[in-house]
């Protein structure tokens, strides 16, 4: 039977590894957010949006009407 030698794994190969694994992953979030900024920013101003809107008829219909007579 022979021995496979292979040489012992050092803490820079876990570290390279490690970084090469986080660097795609940091690549992937950025261009994602990228590409998600326009809809988050359209979503938020839809949001408002509607909230004034609603905000504005409710202060209509719910209106109290003061009316002073003199006497």
């Amino acid at each position: 039977m022979a021995a496979d030698e292979t040489a012992p794994i050092t803490r820079d190969d876990i570290e390279a590894g490690l970084r090469s694994v986080v660097g795609d992953a940091e690549e992937r979030a950025e261009a994602t957010a990228k590409k998600l900024m326009p809809v988050a920013i359209g979503a938020g101003l839809l949001v408002l949006y509607v909230v004034y809107r609603v905000g504005r008829r409710v202060g209509t219909t719910k209106s109290t009407v003061v009316e002073i007579r003199r006497i």
